[in-house]
């Protein structure tokens, strides 16, 4: 009866560690779940079935992100930061589809609404069509190409995935053969062929490649990775530069942590694609040079990056590819310990987060960027099936 008694508890004692490793591991799938519910219900503008650019949604600052103009705030937000609500949804789905894909079907429709087949080929503008007409930019069609793709891949829907290819085609038609190749940032201007573009055209033109077989893209995957390492790396810092400026001949060197990502998430496909080692090898050179460059420390040891949370959350995305060949957690654990803090030591009081993930910024009042809040979403939501992942290890 002792033996039986001290058996019992033997597994009780173990089930309990079990729980409790688990519950430490399912913290960050809580924190996706609870944080895409706040941002849901404070940027959706539900008569449109789309999402405000700031919250509150009073606040109407001038935008600076286009190459023409300065817009100012609307009723609804532009693409890009509506995109990341789309990522976020992707990211959720895999998680747990039965749950979110009422959410993916509801993102579907909102990006459709930016969807303009007046102009030919189709592709996506930085407003919805219903309120007015204006300017196409291949690094916004870039990203509902990605997010189409990755919809794709986690319902089966062949839909998702023709849309993704008709992306694509947009894309392809700014592709210009002066400097080398690439596309340009906005239709109809020719005067940069930026790494946002192109770096985003890579990433997706791999991920069709993946997932249709079809070697047309891995080819052009290649001619877009081949012209970005060309043109924007630098080949000391080992991180790829903003832009290649096509009237001066010259890089615009400002630094940026996303088009970087885009390059390790592009190289880590190819060597998936072809096994050709000098693509992982570009990938951990790119790691690391972006680690030294962009990667600082708090007075109380803890990591950050000073950039845009959505910047750093895509070169997270290509350090999450990266590690799941090599197994090295140094790049993906930095930034990792950068959203712990900032969960605990940098949100306001309607329980968004602050741009400046350090806490030290006074932003407690200060509204708050749909795309700063949606990409957390998503990096919460990267980070617990990470942590599922090495749970069954």
């Amino acid at each position: 009866m002792k033996k039986v008694f001290y058996l019992l508890l033997l597994v009780f004692v173990l089930s309990s560690c079990g729980t409790k490793q688990s519950a430490r591991e399912d913290i960050y799938l809580n924190r996706a779940e609870d944080f895409f519910q706040t941002v849901w219900s404070k940027y959706r503008v539900p008569q449109y079935g789309l999402f405000a650019e700031y919250y509150p949604n009073s606040y109407k600052p001038d935008l600076t992100y286009f190459q023409d103009s300065t817009y100012k705030a609307q009723e609804t937000s532009f693409l890009w930061p509506m995109s990341g609500i789309f990522s976020a949804v992707n990211v959720l789905v895999e998680c747990d589809s039965e749950k979110y894909s009422v959410y993916q079907d509801s993102m579907i429709m909102a990006v459709e609404k930016y969807y303009d087949n007046k102009r030919t080929p189709a592709g996506y503008q930085a407003y919805p069509v219903q309120f007015k007409k204006v300017d196409r930019y291949y690094d916004d069609n870039g990203l509902v190409g990605i997010d189409y793709v990755d919809a794709y891949k986690t319902s089966g829907n062949l839909t998702y995935l023709n849309k993704a290819k008709e992306v694509m085609t947009f894309i392809m038609s700014g592709w210009g053969n002066d400097w080398g190749g690439a596309v340009s940032w906005l239709e109809g201007h020719k005067d940069q062929k930026p790494a946002c573009s192109n770096g985003k055209a890579t990433v997706l033109s791999l991920k069709l490649y993946e997932a249709t077989g079809d070697t047309t893209y891995l080819e052009q995957g290649k001619r877009f990775y081949n012209w970005m390492l060309e043109h924007l790396e630098d080949d000391s810092l080992h991180i790829i530069w903003n832009s290649w400026l096509t009237e001066k001949g010259e890089v615009q060197k400002h630094a940026y942590t996303y088009n970087t990502g885009t390059m390790i998430q592009s190289a880590v496909r190819l060597y998936k694609a072809t096994k050709d080692e000098h693509y992982l090898n570009d990938a951990k050179r790119l790691a690391k040079g972006s680690f030294d460059f962009y990667v600082k420390y708090m007075e109380n040891g803890v990591p950050y990056i000073a950039d845009l949370p959505w910047f750093v959350v895509v070169l997270f995305r290509g350090y999450q590819e990266l590690y799941e060949i090599d197994g090295n957690t140094k790049y993906i654990d930095a930034i990792i310990n950068s959203a712990d803090w900032a969960w605990t030591h940098a949100r306001d009081k309607a329980g968004l987060l602050y741009n400046d993930w350090t806490g030290r910024a006074q932003e407690s009042d200060k509204p708050k960027w749909l795309l700063d809040e949606a990409c957390m979403v998503e990096l919460y939501a990267r980070i617990a099936l990470i942590k599922g992942e090495m749970e069954k290890q």
